[in-house]
C-alpha cells in the first residue's frame, strides 16, 4: 500500500523530532496510524444555542456578550466573567488565568465559548471554557461534529484534531489498502468509514455513534476483531508447530484412580477428561480452556490429565495464583496420588536456601514427576527433565506471556507441553470467542450432587446489628462463617485496617466466638496459619478481604457476609460466595449493602440474588462493566480496542471468525498488514 502507509508522521506540518517522539512512543509512526486513532466520542459545535435554552451537565456552544470581568475571592481565587445574549446570562468562571486574560475579556467583547453547563452558587456556570473572540455579524460555526480524541503521550486534543485532520485531507489522495476479502461485503468502504469517523457530519445520528452502532464504527469493529483473532491464531499455530510428546496415559490405571475416589465424577466431567485424553494423544500441543461454575469439580479433571501425562513418563507442572490455592492443590493431589508411588515437588516464594536447591534438583533431574507452584515455576533457574503437561489455574490471574514461558522450559527434544488452562469464573461464549480464540474450550456445567444452592440476601447496612446476631446463631449451631469487608481503594494498607477494625469490632459484640483475620498485608505463612486454623474448626468467624476469593475449601462454613457488595464486579462476588454451600448444609450470602444503590449498583446486586448460575452472571458482568473489567487486560495483551466494544458488537463475532478463516486459508498474505495495522507494536506479548 503505497502513499499512506508509508507516509512517515514527519512529513506532516507541525511534526518535528519531539512530537515525532511522543507519537512513536504511542505507537504512532506512519499517517495511516493517525487514521486508526479513533476518536472517543463528539462534541457538537455546528450550532449556537441561547443561553436561555442551555441545560445543566450538557455540552454546548454560547455566544453573548461580556457585561463584566471580576476577580471573585473565596476558597479559591477566580476570574468570573458575566456573558449575556438577550436570551440570558451566564457566569464563565476560570480558576487558573492571567492579568493579561481579565483585560482581554472587557465589557462589550463578543465571545464564543463552548463548554459543560453547571449548576453553580451564581446560576449557570462554564468552569474553563474554550473561548474565542468573535466579530460582530459573525454566524460560521463547526461543519463537523467535533472528535475526541483518546488522550495519549501527554498530546493536547487541539493537536490531535490537526494531526488527524491532516491524515484525513491526504485520503483523498490516497487510500488505505482494503485488506478484507472481497468475498464478505460490508456496507461500508474502509476510506469512507475513516472520513465519516473523523469528520461526521452536523447530521449524523449521534445516538449511534454514541452506542457503537454505526455502520462506519461497524466497518471498522469487523476489522479490528479480525486483526485481533488472526493474533491470537498465530500465537496458536507458533505453539504447536513445535510439534509434543504424544501422551496415551493408562487408561487402566485411570479408571482404578477414579474407582478410589469417595464419589463418582460427573458426566460433564467424563466428557472434559475424554477431550483432553484426545487432546494429549495428538503430536502437536493441546490448548485448552476448561472452565466450570464454583465447585464443579475442574480439579479432579485436571488430576485426570495428569495422571495419563504421567503414565506416559512425562512430568506435569500445576501453578496457581497464591500460596493458598496451590498448598491446597498439593494437598489434594497428594492424597489422590498417595497409593501411586508419585514423587510430588512443591516450590513457592517461600522455599529457600536447601529446601529450593533439593527441590529444584528433583525437577531438574526428573524424579518429582509431579510439580506444584506459584509464580516460583516462572524463575529462570527451575528446569524440567522432561515436561509433559502444563496446568494454569485461575487463568485470570495470569499474562498470557507468563502462562507461555512455562512451555519454554520443557526440556530437550521434548518439544512444547500440553497446556491446560482453568478457570472458576465462567467467561461469557461471546467474550470467550475474543479473548482465548488461541484455545479450545470446555465447559463443565454441572455441579457435582449434593451441593446446596446458595439462598442469597440483600440487606441494607442499617440492619447491621441483626446481621451480628444472625452469625451468632449460625456459629452456636456449630457452623463457621465469613465477613468479606471491601473497599472501593485498591490499597492492601486501607483494606488491611478496614478488616482489621471490623474483627475488633465483631470480637467485641460476638465474645464468645473465636474470630480469625486475615488480609493482604499478612506474611504468607501468618496467612497460612490463620486459613489453616478455620479448615480445622478452630475460628468460628473468619474476617477476610477479598483475598479469599479463591481460597481454601471449608465444608463447615455455610454462611457469608460481604460488606459493600456494590463496590465488587459480580464475577468477584460469585467467587466470593462460592467460598460457601461446599457441604450438605443450607448456605446463605448476605450482601450488607450500604444505602442509597446507583442504578448498576442495583442491577448487579439484583442478578446475584436471582441466580446462582456462574454464566448468567458473567452474562450480566459482562453487559454492565464491560470486557475490560470483567477480565482485565493482562490475559490477552489486547482488550483495550480501538473501536470495537463488547458486548455492543456481539453480533458481528460470527462473521469475524469466517473473514478470519477465510484469509488463513484463502488469502494469508493479508493476515500480518492486518495484525500490524491494527495491532502495531502490542503484539510482543505473543514473542514467548
Amino acid at each position: 500500500m503505497p502513499g499512506i502507509a508509508a507516509d512517515p508522521v514527519t512529513q506532516l506540518r507541525g511534526v518535528g523530532p519531539k512530537l515525532a517522539t511522543k507519537l512513536a512512543d504511542v505507537g504512532i509512526h506512519r499517517v495511516e496510524d493517525l487514521l486508526f486513532h479513533l476518536p472517543l466520542r463528539y462534541q457538537d459545535r455546528t450550532r449556537v444555542t441561547p443561553i436561555g435554552a442551555t441545560q445543566d451537565g450538557v455540552d454546548v456552544v454560547i455566544e453573548g456578550e461580556v457585561r463584566v470581568a471580576d476577580i471573585a475571592f473565596g476558597r479559591r481565587r477566580s476570574l468570573v466573567v458575566r456573558l449575556q445574549d438577550g436570551t440570558g446570562t451566564i457566569s464563565l468562571r476560570f480558576f487558573h488565568f492571567s492579568a493579561a486574560q481579565k483585560n482581554n475579556l472587557k465589557p462589550g467583547t463578543r465571545l464564543r465559548c463552548f463548554g459543560q453547563v453547571r449548576r453553580g452558587g451564581s446560576g449557570l456556570e462554564m468552569y474553563h471554557p474554550e473561548y474565542r473572540q468573535v466579530i460582530e455579524g459573525e454566524v460560521e460555526t463547526e461543519d463537523a461534529l467535533t472528535p475526541v480524541y483518546p488522550a495519549l503521550g501527554g498530546i493536547g486534543q487541539n493537536q490531535w484534531r490537526k494531526l488527524c485532520a491532516q491524515a484525513v485531507t491526504r485520503l483523498k489522495h490516497s487510500t488505505p489498502q482494503e485488506l478484507l476479502p472481497t468475498e464478505h461485503p460490508l456496507p461500508y468502504g474502509l476510506g469512507e468509514a475513516l472520513v465519516f469517523l473523523h469528520t461526521p457530519p452536523p447530521d449524523a445520528p449521534q445516538e449511534s455513534l454514541r452506542e457503537g452502532n454505526h455502520p462506519a464504527q461497524l466497518r471498522l469493529a469487523v476489522e479490528e476483531l479480525v486483526a485481533h483473532n488472526l493474533t491470537l491464531q498465530g500465537l496458536r499455530a507458533q505453539q504447536q508447530a513445535a510439534g509434543s510428546p504424544q501422551l496415551h496415559g493408562n487408561a487402566q490405571l485411570l479408571e482404578q484412580f477414579l474407582g478410589s475416589l469417595p464419589f463418582s465424577p460427573t458426566a460433564a466431567q467424563q466428557r472434559v477428561m475424554q477431550e483432553i485424553t484426545e487432546d494429549i494423544a495428538k503430536p502437536h500441543p493441546m490448548l485448552r480452556l476448561v472452565q466450570g461454575d464454583v465447585g464443579s469439580g475442574k480439579t479432579l479433571v485436571a488430576a485426570a490429565a495428569a495422571l495419563q501425562a504421567i503414565a506416559s513418563g512425562y512430568q506435569v507442572a500445576i501453578m496457581a495464583p497464591t500460596e493458598i490455592l496451590a498448598e491446597q492443590h498439593r494437598l489434594n493431589f497428594m492424597s489422590w496420588f498417595s497409593q501411586l508411588d508419585i514423587n510430588i515437588a512443591w516450590l513457592s516464594g517461600r522455599i529457600k536456601g536447601k529446601k529450593r536447591v533439593e527441590a529444584l534438583e528433583t525437577i531438574s533431574s526428573g524424579s518429582a514427576a509431579l510439580v506444584i507452584g506459584t509464580h516460583a515455576l516462572f524463575q529462570a533457574d527451575v528446569m524440567f527433565e522432561r515436561l509433559g503437561l502444563v496446568i494454569v489455574d485461575e487463568q485470570h490471574r495470569f499474562g498470557v506471556h507468563q502462562r507461555l514461558s512455562l512451555t519454554e522450559k520443557s526440556g530437550p527434544d521434548v518439544g512444547r507441553p500440553h497446556q491446560l488452562v482453568m478457570t472458576a469464573t465462567p467467561i461469557p461464549c461471546t467474550l470467550s470467542m475474543v479473548a482465548y480464540a488461541d484455545l479450545d474450550c470446555s465447559v463443565i456445567d454441572e455441579l457435582p450432587p449434593g451441593r446446596q444452592p446458595v439462598e442469597t440476601a440483600l440487606i441494607d447496612n442499617s440492619r447491621r446489628e441483626q446481621i451480628v446476631q444472625r452469625v451468632a446463631n449460625a456459629c452456636a449451631g456449630g457452623r463457621q462463617t465469613y465477613w468479606v469487608c471491601t473497599l472501593v481503594e485498591e490499597s492492601d494498607v486501607l483494606q488491611a485496617q478496614a478488616a482489621e477494625a471490623t474483627a475488633a469490632e465483631l470480637a467485641e459484640a460476638l465474645p464468645d466466638l473465636a474470630v480469625g483475620l486475615v488480609h493482604g498485608r499478612l506474611k504468607p505463612t501468618e496467612k497460612d496459619l490463620v486459613m489453616a486454623a478455620f479448615k480445622a474448626g478452630k475460628i468460628d468467624l473468619l474476617v477476610a478481604t477479598t483475598v479469599i476469593e479463591v481460597g481454601v475449601d471449608v465444608p463447615n462454613a455455610s454462611l457469608m457476609i460481604i460488606e459493600n457488595p456494590e463496590r465488587l464486579g459480580l464475577a468477584q462476588l460469585h467467587q466470593l460466595r462460592g467460598r460457601v454451600g461446599r457441604g450438605t448444609a443450607a448456605s446463605h450470602c448476605v450482601l450488607l449493602y450500604q444505602s442509597p444503590l446507583s442504578l448498576n449498583g442495583k442491577q448487579r446486586l439484583q442478578a446475584m440474588r436471582a441466580s446462582t448460575d456462574g454464566f448468567y452472571i458473567a452474562e450480566k458482568d459482562l453487559e454492565l462493566r464491560g470486557p475490560g473489567e470483567v477480565l482485565g487486560t493482562r490475559q490477552t495483551g489486547l482488550m483495550e480496542f480501538r473501536i470495537a466494544q463488547l458486548p455492543t458488537h456481539n453480533h458481528l463475532l460470527e462473521e469475524v471468525q469466517d473473514i478470519a478463516a477465510n484469509i488463513q486459508a484463502n488469502h494469508p498474505d493479508l493476515a500480518e498488514p492486518l495484525i500490524h495495522r491494527w495491532t502495531g507494536t502490542s503484539r510482543e506479548f505473543a514473542k514467548v
